[in-house]
């Protein structure tokens, strides 16, 4: 019997790709908490339209990117045949960050409809 063995896993990208993801996660939590910040201190819309910008679009495809590859890895490190590990990868990571960039989206749209009481959770208590 043969068995399928990666000659060598790919544990220094899975590792990177962890590292990548979490450093553009933080880029873009900063990026949105200073977005939010602004928008609170000016209750301008122009501030919620930045989210079209490359400054929050860039760490956002960062960890997209990055989830992806570290995915892909991961199942690479199990065994799995590294084209495999990125058909599955891919378009799991893609959709889920198209959802919620578009939820991120309505939010911000929402937040500046209502203020921050439109989002309070709290006040829908039955």
């Amino acid at each position: 019997m043969n068995y399928y063995f990666p000659a060598d896993p790919p544990y220094f990208l899975f590792a990177v790709s962890l590292i990548a993801g979490l450093a553009c996660g933080r880029s873009f939590e900063v990026t949105l908490r200073n977005l939010v910040n602004a928008w609170s201190v000016s209750k301008s819309s122009r501030t919620l339209l930045e989210l079209k910008s490359f400054s929050i679009k860039v760490p956002y495809l960062g960890m997209t990117i990055s989830i992806a590859i570290f995915m892909a890895t991961g199942l690479e490190v199990f065994g799995l045949p590294t084209l495999f590990g990125y058909v599955v990868a891919l378009p799991i990571t893609l959709g889920i960050a198209l959802l919620v960039w578009r939820q991120l989206g309505q939010m911000l749209v929402e937040l500046d409809r209502g203020g921050s009481a439109a989002l309070d959770l709290d006040s829908y208590e039955g």
